[in-house]
């Protein structure tokens, strides 16, 4: 290829100096030697500590609701009152019929005592003396069927009366005064404990063998999330890991948990998980957006002492706040470029814009 001729004049007065000339401004930063935690991130799902669905366990008509909808609930609060006339009347007659039984049950014993004697008088024969003794019996038993009659009764009528059987919070109000309810059968209403709270999780399985092993060494701190806030996230302990592997995935399911006394993570709610496994000393790192892409594998631009720049290969590990973990290829103190990336070269002349 040819090109046209310039004469000297003309380069001398508009020449462009030459590329290995330039000075390019950039941002730098140093390498640094940190102890980095080994963490897992994932999706993870808020889930109760404990959820009941209270149900009414007789039938009748709703009474009265005592607590409102949405709201905290302690553990034996009163919520609902079932319509008690019918139980009431059902163990006045269940009492009215182990009185008379009572009754029954002491004559028909004196009529078996009498007997006795005059059996042994030979005033009644043997079978008079036979139907005494088991008229007695059976009205002894019919006093102790009665007893029981009572007290279901009065648990049936215990039962009019519906309390809180966690501490928690109440969910959608699903019957109201005036509802008839089926015993075992209604939902009354859903109350879940969310204080403290469950975080389920599912993690490769790879990750299983590095779980148990530093699980030995005492619990493993969790942190959940939230997507919009996850400047302040919440803090745990893992406290479950499933005992099978899910073969179609190949995760493992686990489980966090969390105090919670904020109330910040909400049962049913996707929050980003954190599971750290441990720690690892004097391991250096740079900013993330210190390490480039190449077609030979990633890189960073090293700064040399007379402000040149020269491409360092590295071997990326793992990325913790804002940091990538070097695994090889630079010393601690070594500086490299965090921005203007975009115009460097080997030989590079820079200019720091940041010291």
């Amino acid at each position: 290829m040819f090109l046209p001729a310039c004469s000297d004049n003309g380069a001398k007065g508009s020449g462009a100096p030459p590329a290995m000339s330039m000075t390019v401004p950039v941002t730098v930063a140093g390498a640094t030697q940190q102890t980095v935690p080994v963490e897992v991130r994932v999706i993870g799902n808020v889930e109760a500590y404990s959820t009941v669905t209270v149900r009414s366990q007789i039938d009748g008509e709703v009474d009265r609701v005592y607590f409102q909808e949405g709201r905290d609930v302690n553990a034996g609060d009163l919520l609902f009152t079932v319509d008690s006339r019918p139980y009431q009347a059902r163990l006045k007659q269940a009492e009215a019929t182990l009185a008379r039984d009572i009754a029954q049950a002491r004559n028909a014993q004196a009529q078996a005592e009498r007997s006795t004697q005059l059996f042994q008088a030979g005033i009644v024969s043997k079978d008079q003396y036979d139907q005494f003794q088991t008229n007695a019996d059976a009205l002894e038993a019919s006093v102790r069927a009665d007893r029981a009659a009572v007290e279901s009764a009065k648990v049936d009528l215990g039962y009019c009366t519906v309390r809180s059987p966690i501490a928690g919070r109440s969910g959608n109000l699903m019957v109201h005064p005036g509802n008839v309810v089926k015993a075992n059968d209604t939902s009354l209403v859903v109350i879940n404990q969310i204080a403290p709270v469950y975080v389920d999780f599912s993690v490769p399985e790879q990750h299983l063998a590095d779980i148990k092993k530093y699980q030995t060494r005492g619990k493993l701190r969790v942190r959940a999330m939230i997507p919009q806030d996850e400047r302040h996230p919440a803090e745990g302990a893992l406290t479950f890991v499933n005992n099978t592997v899910d073969p179609a995935t190949g995760t493992i399911l686990l489980k966090g948990t969390f105090a919670n006394p904020d109330r910040r993570l909400w049962p049913g709610q996707f929050v980003n998980v954190v599971l750290t496994l441990t720690s690892r000393p004097k391991l250096v790192v740079v900013p993330n957006q210190a390490v480039q892409a190449g077609q030979t594998g990633q890189y960073v631009f090293k700064v040399k002492p007379d402000l040149t720049v020269a491409i360092a290969p590295v071997v990326p590990g793992a990325t913790v706040g804002g940091l990538t973990v070097i695994e090889k290829g630079l010393e601690p103190g070594e500086k490299v470029v965090t921005d203007g990336q975009l115009m460097l070269f080997p030989g590079a002349k820079v200019q720091v814009k940041n010291q």
